[in-house]
C-alpha cells in the first residue's frame, strides 16, 4: 500500500483488534441471523455507549444498505426524504433509498459546507401538504455527520433541526458513517448526538473507522415499532447475513475501551496536519473547514503533479479542489513524506 494513499478511509486495512475479534468468534457453532452470543453482548455494549436500553438494532455490511433500509421504513413510496443536495444518499448510493422505499423521493436542500441551511429547511417544512394530491410530502429529515464536505453539524444544530422536523411531523434519520469523527470534533457523546437530540434512526458506521464491514441501524424509542418492518425488508433484500456474529464481533472490538473514538481521533489529527502541510504553499486554498478526517483543497498544479509522480492517491472534487482522506493508521511518516514533497 502506498504511504501516500489519501483516496478513502475505506482503503485502509482492518484494525488488528477487529481481526482478532473475528477469530475469537470463529469458535464452534452459533445460532444464525443475529441470535448468537456476540449479538447479545453487543446489545449490552450499545446500551452503555448510547446510554439507553430503549432501542433495537440491525447489522449491515455497508453504509448504503443501512441508509436505504432505514429510510425505507420511514418513507413510503408516495413520500419524500429531505436531505442536503450533496448528501451521500443523494449522490453516492445509485438511487438505493428510492429503490428500497419503492419510489420515495429525495428532496434536495442547499446550505453551506455540506450542511442544510435553516432557511432552506424551514421553507421545505412549510411547504408540506399531505392533503394536496400533486405534492410529494416529506416524511423524513436525513442529516449526515460528518457531512460529505467533511464538516460536523454541531450538537445544538442537530437538536434544533430535529425539533423543527418533529414539529412538522417528520422522523429524523442520521447518517453516521463517520460519526466517530464528528463526535471527536464536537466533543458530543453518541447519546447526545442521537436520541437525546431527537434522532429516531441512527446509521452508525464503523467500517470507515477501522472495521471490515460493520454498520449498525439503531431505532430509538417510538421508532422501535418499525423494527419488524426493518427485519422483513432486510430479509427480502438479502441483508440478513446468516453468520451475523462476525459483524457483531467487529463492533465489539471497535467499542472496546473506546477504540472507535481513539482511531477517529488519530484520523482527525492527521487530517489537520495534512491541511497544515498543504497550506505551507502560498497558492493552496482550503475549500472546507477541517472538522474530521477529510481535507478539501485547491492546489497549485505543480504540487498536484509532484504528488502524483510520487505515487500519492487523492481525488479531484467537483468544486475544483482535491480531497485528501486520512484514516486510523495514517501516521506521522505519511505527514512528513507529504511535507517533503510540498515544501
Amino acid at each position: 500500500m502506498s504511504l501516500l494513499d489519501f483516496s478513502s478511509d475505506t482503503s485502509a486495512p482492518a484494525h488488528p483488534a477487529v481481526l482478532d475479534a473475528i477469530a475469537r468468534a470463529n469458535q464452534g457453532n452459533a445460532a444464525s441471523y443475529g441470535n448468537d452470543d456476540a449479538n447479545e453482548q453487543l446489545r449490552a455494549v450499545l446500551a452503555r455507549v448510547l446510554e439507553t436500553e430503549d432501542f433495537d438494532f440491525w447489522l449491515c455490511a455497508s453504509g448504503t444498505a443501512s441508509n436505504a433500509l432505514a429510510l425505507s421504513c420511514f418513507c413510503p413510496p408516495t413520500g419524500a426524504v429531505l436531505c442536503h443536495a450533496g448528501a451521500h444518499i443523494a449522490v453516492d448510493e445509485r438511487g438505493a433509498p428510492e429503490f428500497f422505499s419503492g419510489g420515495g423521493k429525495l428532496q434536495l436542500l442547499g446550505g453551506a459546507e455540506g450542511q442544510i441551511g435553516e432557511p432552506q429547511l424551514r421553507d421545505a417544512l412549510g411547504r408540506i401538504n399531505h392533503a394536496f394530491v400533486h405534492e410529494t410530502p416529506a416524511h423524513v429529515l436525513s442529516l449526515t455527520n460528518l457531512t460529505e464536505n467533511g464538516t460536523a453539524y454541531p450538537l445544538d444544530r442537530v437538536r434544533h433541526y430535529a425539533a423543527l422536523a418533529k414539529d412538522a411531523g417528520l422522523s429524523v434519520h442520521l447518517d453516521g458513517a463517520r460519526l466517530a469523527n464528528a463526535l471527536v470534533h464536537t466533543g458530543a457523546s453518541a447519546a447526545g448526538m442521537s436520541w437525546q437530540a431527537g434522532v429516531d434512526c441512527l446509521c452508525l458506521g464503523l467500517t470507515k473507522t477501522g472495521a471490515i464491514g460493520c454498520e449498525i441501524i439503531i431505532l430509538f424509542g417510538d421508532a422501535r415499532r418499525k423494527f419488524p418492518e426493518l427485519q422483513a425488508r432486510a430479509k427480502r433484500s438479502g441483508h440478513m447475513p446468516p453468520k451475523m456474529r462476525f459483524i457483531a464481533a467487529q463492533a465489539l472490538a471497535m467499542f472496546d475501551d473506546g477504540l472507535w473514538l481513539k482511531l477517529a481521533a488519530n484520523a482527525n489529527q492527521r487530517a489537520r496536519q495534512v491541511a497544515d502541510v498543504l497550506c505551507t504553499h502560498p497558492d493552496t486554498q482550503l475549500m472546507q473547514p477541517v472538522h474530521g478526517n477529510e481535507v478539501f483543497a485547491r492546489l497549485d498544479e505543480d504540487i498536484v503533479n509532484r504528488l502524483l509522480q510520487a505515487g500519492a492517491t487523492f481525488y479531484p472534487w467537483p468544486d475544483g479542489s482535491y480531497r485528501f482522506v486520512t484514516n486510523w493508521q495514517t501516521g506521522q511518516e505519511t505527514v512528513d513524506t507529504l511535507a517533503n514533497l510540498v515544501t
